[in-house]
């Protein structure tokens, strides 16, 4: 599997455990330590946070993420940069910044994650 492929499997993961309304999975996605911002809403560090900022927007009924305009950039020797916009039920906005990182069991985890809601739907 390549770098790209193992970042890709890693958005996979996170958008199917939202998908599926499953807080843990998405937090399992990021490294430890790894920062989110969430603009407007603030920053969050680490998978506990950050699971429980991914519950609090499934339990207000936010669902059913998709991607789109999503650009890779490689980031060093092990690692790409996700761009993109996004939409769900009831929001939209855009990914400024993903790092994804291959970790030590050959699998992808965020990193970095950098995001805006733009708007409702």
């Amino acid at each position: 599997m390549t770098t790209l492929d193992a970042c890709k499997a890693g958005i996979t993961a996170w958008q199917q455990a939202f998908n599926n309304q499953d807080a843990a999975g998405c937090a399992a996605q990021y490294a430890e330590g790894t920062t989110m911002i969430a603009r407007p809403m603030g920053s969050f560090t680490g998978r506990e946070q950050i699971q429980a900022f991914w519950q609090q927007i499934i339990d207000q009924g936010f669902k059913d993420v998709d991607y789109q305009n999503v650009q890779w950039t490689p980031e060093g020797d092990d690692g790409y940069l996700l761009t993109s916009s996004w939409t769900m039920n009831n929001a939209f906005g855009v990914v400024h910044k993903e790092h994804w990182k291959l970790q030590a069991d050959g699998s992808a985890k965020l990193v970095f994650d950098e995001f805006e809601i733009q708007g409702e739907r």
